[in-house]
């Protein structure tokens, strides 16, 4: 069984981008190499900006290699918590964001000749309980009549034909939701970006900022230091003590996926028939796919811990036993590839971009990351280039005061957690 991302191991091999020498200067340089900051540079160099790229170890290391390679829109709350919170008018232009932003990923994949397999395989929203089919009716309406998104709610006999499982009782289907192979489009995006003309420079991480008093920063890396005339901090659920301002307003939390052997088409489709996407419309659930060679990828958050090799050892068994209990009949099945990462969750569970005293950032993407990285990488390359009114998150900022008591290590993880599981049961 291998610890590491089978995205990434399935992958083209990365190239070694280490060892190179620093510019003294650039006009941007972005501090992370996942897809946050791999948007950012390809964008601004298209623009004309000179690039550098500083990652601390390879791209997508982190989070954009580690996740469920789910591409969907729809934002984290529920549209009537959006309308509640944001007013109508910036609730629909919120999740238009989120729509767009899986339009982007495919835009860039055809554009680029990323061979990513990206296809629009439809998202199921499944419920785990008879009474909270009624909520996806609702949704359904909600959805259709203010933010003009058209779905199908699907009762349990009727998800007979999309699931070869009894465990749910009913879903909603998304036939926007998309699947890619997002290691894939990681080495792509990168390429992408040399292409336009950005610098990457792997396993040199950025240590220290300083602003100057005329303008630009100074940012220090293990190689050198680089002048920068703007600088794009986009580390997410990997931000290191460098930046403990970001630190102390997301909360990271750990994630984690197994992939079984290979099923066989025949098997693999027993299934999933339609290859659909599935996430379960859980507090505490989990999310589902085929991936292009006919395994099924199980992730969820399993455990509220970090990711280290023990800690996804255990939660691999977790997510088996989660896996055989929706469909025994995978009981024998080998686990060929498990690991963990980190999400970047904030506290409104919104996404959140802009800037800092002229330090630009995206952050807290609340597992929408594959589609919405990429998107508000390019959003934030428009507001460095003059076009604040690109940023969808404007009037989103992360509060200027941190959460009292919080230092950017999540403590209360395993009580929240513990809370959020009794809810899934009692209600």
């Amino acid at each position: 069984m291998k610890q590491i991302p089978y995205w990434m191991d399935t992958a083209p091999a990365l190239p070694d981008r280490s060892g190179k020498d620093l510019a003294d200067e650039a006009d941007v340089v972005v501090i992370g190499g996942g897809l946050t900051g791999l948007s950012t540079a390809y964008h601004a160099a298209r623009k004309g900006a000179r690039v550098v790229l500083v990652e601390k170890d390879q791209v997508g290391s982190g989070a954009s290699g580690r996740n469920g390679s789910h591409c969907n829109p729809g934002i984290t709350i529920s549209p009537a918590q959006a309308r509640q919170r944001y007013g109508q008018e910036r609730a629909r232009e919120l999740y238009d964001a989120f729509r767009v932003a899986v339009d982007l990923v495919e835009e860039i994949a055809v554009k680029e000749k990323i061979d990513c397999d990206f296809h629009r395989a439809g998202r199921l929203g499944l419920v785990c309980k008879p009474k909270h089919l009624e909520g996806m009716h609702a949704k359904q309406r909600d959805l259709a009549e203010n933010f003009g998104h058209e779905t199908v709610v699907l009762s349990k006999s009727e998800l007979r034909a999309e699931l070869g499982s009894d465990y749910y009782h009913g879903a909603l289907l998304d036939p926007l939701g998309a699947a890619l192979h997002v290691g894939k489009f990681v080495v792509g995006l990168a390429d992408a970006a040399e292409r336009a003309g950005a610098e990457i420079h792997e396993r040199n991480a950025a240590t220290g900022l300083t602003r100057l008093p005329g303008g630009g920063f100074v940012v220090e890396t293990m190689r050198g230091t680089i002048r920068a005339k703007q600088v794009m901090a986009a580390t997410d659920a990997y931000t290191d003590n460098s930046m403990p301002w970001f630190r102390k307003r997301l909360i990271n939390v750990g994630s984690f996926i197994i992939v079984t052997e290979p099923l066989g088409e025949a098997r693999a489709k027993e299934l999933i028939p339609n290859g659909r996407l599935l996430v379960a419309h859980k507090n505490v659930g989990n999310y589902i796919r085929l991936t292009p060679d006919n395994r099924l990828a199980f992730g969820g958050r399993a455990r509220f811990a970090p990711s280290n090799p023990a800690s996804d050892v255990k939660s691999g068994d977790i997510l088996k036993r989660e896996m055989t209990e929706i469909f025994p009949q995978l009981a024998g099945v080998r686990i060929d590839y498990v690991w963990g990462g980190m999400v970047g969750f904030s506290w409104d569970r919104i996404p959140h971009a802009g800037d800092v005293n002229g330090l630009y950032y995206s952050m807290g993407y609340c597992g929408h990351g594959v589609q919405m990285a990429t998107y508000m990488g390019r959003a934030v390359a428009e507001m460095m280039d003059g076009n604040p009114e690109a940023n969808p998150m404007r009037g989103f900022g992360f509060p200027k005061v941190p959460v009292p008591f919080y230092n950017g290590t999540p403590w209360f993880l395993p009580f929240g957690g513990a809370y959020y599981k009794a809810k899934d049961r009692l209600l």
